[in-house]
């Protein structure tokens, strides 16, 4: 005997504060595939890029830090990119076991059209709170980032 299916999940009546940032989260990371879709590249590799760009000379366990995935996935997050000509690899002059990753010209201006399609979906987002509610907003979780163990 089978069971009927179950009908579909409509908005919770009383969300928990977790359930509504999970679900702001949900939204900023469609908007942000959206965005970089075009562009041919995954979210993983949109937020590779963007740390690259802010820390030249990143060697890949150091990239899996950041990002906090497993090196065998950083290693295929930047195969990725070094495909797509974005970023490239280069010997570490610290240790020439080891090699240090730095953005290509094609990677330097994808990561000027993402930084403008994050803020184009952010504000998309958020165009209905208020200036003062955002400021509110970014010293909250701020804090909630900065306490994180």
């Amino acid at each position: 005997m089978h069971s009927p299916p179950n009908p579909p999940l409509g908005p919770l009546p009383d969300p928990t504060l977790a359930d509504l940032v999970t679900a702001v989260a949900r939204r900023l990371r469609a908007g942000w595939r959206e965005q970089l879709a075009p562009l041919g590249i995954s979210p993983h590799q949109g937020r590779a890029l963007l740390v690259v760009a802010g820390e030249p000379g990143l060697r890949l366990t150091d990239l899996a830090g950041r990002l906090r995935i497993a090196p065998r996935s950083v290693t295929e997050v930047v195969d990725g990119l070094v495909a797509l000509d974005l970023v490239q690899r280069r010997p570490d002059p610290r240790d020439r076991r080891a090699t240090t990753l730095a953005l290509t010209p094609t990677g330097l201006r994808t990561v000027a059209t993402i930084e403008g399609s994050r803020t184009e979906a952010t504000d998309a987002l958020f165009e209905t709170v208020s200036t003062r509610d955002r400021a509110h907003l970014r010293r909250i979780l701020t804090g909630l980032v900065t306490d994180e163990p």
